[in-house]
């Protein structure tokens, strides 16, 4: 098993879902539905659900139904303050120093976000790129067109000599039919379409072996 591109999600994929940064983003998208679009504050849960099922994610359905402002939705939802949730995690840093392979961060989230959390956690050296949702646009994961568009952007030649790592059913769904090699984080559930699970990104060696 040897990987020439390894792809990772980036929120509760390189950190545990515990930690609360995704509910916290969670908070500021229904305060955007709600304070910009004039939302029943009582209908936003239920709203949210509707468009991520529908569209793939909040940001592309409000896009498709509200005609937002796509950047101004971005920079309000990720506006939480990423230094009280996290810190630089040097078994992480350890564990991504020993797989040589290119890495690429491969999010529905943007770029800016992406880099406060990897610097944060101290990892940024690891990732020579970063594929957002803007770079997939008008798609997004668990979308196939987004894929192509990554696939494309980040090189791969066969997506069989690359490693998707996410903490989504769907999105790794997309991923092996594609055919990468599929990793779960944050759940020992393997579904037929996972090539392995995990409950955290710290047992990525139990899977992959590190090259010496």
């Amino acid at each position: 098993m040897c990987f020439k591109v390894m792809l990772f999600d980036l929120d509760d994929t390189l950190y545990p879902h515990s930690i609360g940064i995704w509910q916290a983003i969670g908070v500021r998208m229904d305060e955007y539905i709600i304070d910009r679009l004039k939302v029943d504050p009582q209908q936003v849960a239920n709203l949210r659900n509707e468009l991520f099922h529908q569209y793939g994610t909040t940001l592309r359905g409000l896009r498709e139904v509200f005609s937002i402002n796509e950047s101004e939705f971005l920079s309000y939802v990720h506006d939480v303050p990423i230094d009280k949730f996290l810190r630089k995690d040097d078994q992480l840093i350890k564990i991504l120093a020993q797989f040589p392979q290119s890495k690429v961060i491969f999010t529905n989230a943007d770029t800016n976000h992406a880099k406060r959390v990897m610097s944060q956690l101290g990892i940024n050296q690891f990732f020579n790129q970063v594929i957002d949702i803007q770079a997939i646009h008008p798609f997004c994961k668990p979308m196939l067109e987004a894929y192509k568009i990554a696939i494309d952007l980040a090189g791969i030649d066969d997506p069989a000599d690359c490693v998707m790592i996410d903490d989504s059913e769907r999105n790794l769904l997309t991923a092996h039919e594609l055919g990468f090699f599929t990793i779960r984080v944050g759940s020992d559930n393997r579904l037929d379409f996972m090539d392995a699970s995990v409950q955290s990104i710290y047992q990525l060696p139990e899977i992959i072996p590190v090259e010496r």
